[in-house]
């Protein structure tokens, strides 16, 4: 072996030792961050099941008490219903409470007085019960009117409000260690992607000196140069757009998911004001009460906690809706995918019929146009996918005009096959082609339902096929929609 040959190899394995190294450390490190993440998360969603496993407690036993007291002033058997069915599920959430507080030292260590506060409250409400049905309804309306009742709810209302702020906090502090995670996940993308880049380029370098000591191989080592700088380039752009995903998914968790909790505190806050004028109502033990003080504590009832009651609901809700999103994607994305021959054209047709009578209401048409017979790809996972596209033309269909739906599909290069799917409905501004592909987005008027999932969750289907999907669209004329799936997925598989 020559001193060239010789200063090649060792230059060649010294590159490949660092860039071993260098993806052994990303790897390593993405694994890290990865596990840490989902721990956290895990860790948040517990949390949020302690929070509301303490306010049905808290509502529980207010509905018991309510249908106690209904029953102690009217000795109406009807009010037994709720009392009785409230009090089985106390006992029944309070144990599930104690299961999920025992790894959480702070609700551990008050657990106990709970289930004591709980156990003398409900042997309260079972005695008044109890002195009705054997006809000493005075004594059971004198130990009602008694401070034990209410001191041991203002009790368990302090330990279960504890429970709650503790895990808003809890979730608080989960969520920043989701953000510091994922800035430190973009970092070592980031410095990952230089470092490998770096290791190419001098890799590159050794590669064009030796191809100039060997003038006889400069075409054929030209061309594999060629192909080499190619693959670096697509891995660059691939590489650029996990970076933009990761920035959009930060922006969603720190965006989207943060605003309800704000209207939450917000509301909670004007809460505990409306619960102040109505505590001075009802709890003035025989005092006076001045005109204002009442007008306050009837407005509170009537208009102040009903609407901060509902924007609380309504921001839950919302929360709950964007964290389902979240998890579905990515159940999608960890779904182990099972390639399989398809023939496109009866599976086309029978999503078609699935949908035709929607279409032929209006006097709308569907037309296949099937160029391809057969494909290997994830049979779910497409027919998702084209079941997604259909649905979104049906509901964005111009109201003036029938709907014409043309579906196309054929061969692109010798690996790929192009479906597209056409409509006439509202069609899309030009600046929202890619926007529509984000989680949580939605283009143009919004008079239909929705969470701005859809288009999301195809991309991600069609990218877990190693495809893509892509939009053509004009206002008021219509889309295309262009997905480009390989032919043969399980040959990516296998890779």
């Amino acid at each position: 072996m020559s001193a060239t040959q010789s200063g090649f190899v060792r230059s060649t394995l010294l590159f490949l030792l660092i860039g071993t190294g260098i993806l052994v450390g990303i790897i390593v490190a993405t694994f890290g961050l990865v596990e840490r993440t989902q721990e956290t998360f895990t860790y948040i969603l517990q949390e949020r099941d302690i929070r509301r496993m303490s306010a049905d407690l808290m509502q529980k036993l207010t509905d018991a008490e309510t249908g106690q007291r209904g029953f102690v002033i009217t000795e109406d058997e009807l009010f037994l219903k709720p009392y009785e069915d409230s009090v089985g599920d106390i006992r029944q959430q309070l144990v599930r409470l104690e299961e999920a507080v025992k790894d959480r030292p702070a609700k551990a260590q008050r657990i106990l007085e709970l289930r004591s506060k709980v156990d003398a409250k409900l042997n309260e409400l079972g005695q008044s019960v109890n002195l009705v049905r054997s006809g000493q309804r005075d004594e059971a309306i004198a130990l009602t009117e008694a401070d034990l009742g209410r001191v041991l709810m203002a009790d368990i209302r302090v330990i279960l409000d504890m429970f709650k702020a503790k895990s808003d906090e809890n979730v608080q502090s989960g969520t920043v260690e989701q953000l510091k995670a994922t800035r430190q996940l973009q970092w070592i993308t980031i410095g990952g992607g230089i470092a490998i880049i770096a290791v190419m380029g001098g890799a590159l370098l050794v590669v064009a000196q030796h191809i100039r000591a060997l003038a006889a191989s400069r075409v054929e080592v030209e061309q594999l140069n060629a192909g080499l700088e190619e693959r670096v380039a697509e891995r660059t752009e691939d590489l650029m757009q996990a970076n933009q995903e990761i920035q959009r998914f930060a922006y969603i968790v720190t965006h989207d998911l943060r605003a309800p909790l704000v209207n939450i505190m917000g509301f909670t806050a004007e809460l505990d004001t409306s619960l102040r004028a109505l505590q001075a109502y009802v709890l003035n033990d025989g005092k006076t009460l001045s005109e204002q003080e009442i007008q306050e504590a009837r407005l509170a009832a009537a208009e102040d906690l009903p609407e901060a009651i509902g924007f609380i609901r309504s921001s839950t809700r919302k929360m709950d809706g964007l964290i389902n999103a979240i998890l579905k994607i990515s159940r999608d994305g960890k779904r182990q995918l099972k390639p399989e021959p398809v023939e496109l054209k009866p599976l086309l047709e029978t999503i078609s019929n699935s949908v035709y009578h929607q279409i032929s209401e209006s006097n709308g048409t569907i037309e296949l146009a099937i160029g391809v017979n057969q494909l290997t790809t994830d049979r779910l996972s497409l027919e998702q996918i084209v079941g997604n596209l259909f649905d979104n033309a049906i509901k964005y269909k111009q109201p003036d005009r029938p709907l014409t739906l043309q579906v196309r599909a054929t061969p692109e290069g010798r690996h790929m096959v192009r479906i597209e799917v056409e409509d006439n409905g509202r069609g899309i501004a030009d600046h929202d082609h890619e926007r529509i592909f984000e989680l949580f987005r939605r283009s143009g008027h919004q008079d239909q339902a929705g969470e701005g999932i859809g288009l999301a969750h195809v991309r991600s289907l069609a990218r877990n096929l190693g495809g893509e999907i892509t939009v053509r669209s004009r206002l008021g004329v219509g889309s295309t929609f262009v997905l480009r799936l390989p032919s043969d997925l399980s040959r990516l598989v296998r890779s």
